[in-house]
């Protein structure tokens, strides 16, 4: 089951870093496959880290393309930028014609699959058995396998906490709810008072999502939530229409921020960071903004503050069950004309975002890093020693299921956040998406 492999995966990535040291769119490509020409050869690489919205990484990818090319001067790393949900939709339009970038980042998992289905990401394999062969936390790079063939490597490890404004929850005298009800007390003071509880930005869905696994977990118990994703459960589970319930309650109950269903994202976000909003459910690739990125306030860094998605009376959850996983990986496109110069770069691209995501993002890698004497922010301390307490991890949902499943799934999480379907109909429509992918 994915939840107690994530579990073991995450107490290992803690373990080797605790023993260690404790959208903007850019410009397009044109072709997407690289070019060779008289020893010059053009390396395309696609990715979602805006220098706006994802300052730390953005920062980071240009600080390593520059070392490499300076390394390898008869190299060039073309870029292509777009936030996430433009990403996944020229991914797909891309695939679809055969025109995938030389190196271009994925999800792991049921994401995966289909690329891998059609024969457009070529093996790694190769990569692990060379410079890179025990550099990633065990356990981390099966989420890019298929058939035991690893098609990406991964470069991120995240959970979903809850972020919140210290300075918003004083202002009201809130303190940091530890079951559901206080959770839901904090909702109603700030609702109440004029401020918006939650920023969500549901028009990208999966954001949705996370609220509803978290309730699903907290009410129903990690291996019920698992198997009903998997099929070997069902979604029409009591607890788990239950669950859905309790979304649907927090949307009567004014919790989220006005026209979330109709907000991307990066929209939502941007109501939390100008302190519109006093929470924010967001994995852990959210920390740079709460912590090393200068372009955001330092006073509203500083006023930021987690908390785990608290314990519901009568559930079988655990607070320390966390919704997250491997999050992105690099992988290559098996038409690329440069695979060879792709793979060498892939190589270089994650021992150095290993070595320089910590410290230069916040970012948790997918590599074990020496962080000894490396001076840390607070927020991500705090959040790393909690995760030494995880007793699960639950894969976000909509990257376990199979690609109809997920679709549906996400559309589904819509609708229920809309109160367009019932709580039954929602639990429904996944048994027989599921069902129909197995």
């Amino acid at each position: 089951m994915f939840n107690k492999k994530w579990t073991i995966v995450f107490l290992t990535l803690c373990l080797a870093l605790v023993t260690a040291g404790c959208g903007q769119k850019g410009e397009g490509t044109g072709d997407s496959q690289g070019s060779s020409d008289g020893g010059k050869v053009t390396v395309n690489f696609m990715h979602l880290w805006p220098a706006g919205v994802s300052a730390g990484q953005n920062k980071i990818v240009n600080q390593i393309i520059e070392e490499y090319q300076k390394e390898n001067p008869n190299v060039t790393i073309k870029q292509e930028v777009l936030d996430n949900e433009q990403y996944k939709n020229k991914l797909k339009v891309l695939s679809a014609s055969n025109e995938l970038p030389d190196v271009g980042v994925t999800w792991a998992a049921g994401f995966l699959k289909p690329y891998v289905d059609g024969n457009l990401f070529a093996p790694v394999d190769d990569l692990l058995e060379g410079d890179l062969k025990g550099k990633f936390v065990a356990g981390t790079t099966e989420a890019y396998a298929v058939n035991d063939k690893t098609y990406a490597l991964p470069i991120e490890f995240n959970i979903a906490p809850v972020y919140y404004n210290k300075a918003i929850f004083e202002k009201y005298n809130l303190e940091v709810p530890e079951t559901y009800e206080q959770f839901k007390n904090v909702v109603k003071t700030l609702s109440e008072n004029g401020v918006a509880p939650i920023a969500l930005g549901n028009k990208d869905r999966w954001t949705g999502s996370l609220w509803y696994m978290y309730l699903a977990d907290r009410i129903a118990g990690s291996e019920v939530l698992s198997n009903a994703i998997s099929g070997s459960g069902s979604f029409k589970d009591e607890s788990l229409v239950k669950a859905a319930s309790e979304v649907q309650s927090l949307v009567d109950g004014n919790a989220f921020i006005k026209g979330f269903n109709g907000l991307s994202n990066e929209e939502a976000k941007s109501e939390f960071l100008n302190e519109k909003a006093a929470m924010y459910m967001m994995g852990t690739w959210e920390l740079p903004n709460f912590t090393t990125n200068e372009e955001i306030p330092q006073e509203f860094r500083d006023n930021v503050g987690f908390f785990k998605f608290p314990t519901v009376e009568g559930g079988k959850g655990d607070i320390n069950s966390w919704v997250g996983g491997p999050g992105v990986g690099l992988f290559i496109s098996e038409n690329s004309k440069v695979k060879e110069e792709a793979k060498a770069f892939v190589e270089y691209f994650v021992t150095k975002w290993g070595e320089q995501s910590v410290t230069g993002a916040g970012v948790i890698p997918a590599t074990k890093v020496d962080t000894a004497a490396v001076e840390l922010p607070q927020l991500y301390i705090d959040l790393f020693n909690e995760m030494n307490q995880a007793s699960n991890i639950t894969l976000f949902a909509d990257v376990q299921m199979p690609a109809n499943a997920a679709e549906t799934h996400l559309n589904m999480i819509q609708a229920l956040f809309g109160k367009a379907v019932t709580p039954d109909k929602f639990s429904e429509e996944h048994d027989t998406a599921i069902s129909k992918d197995k």
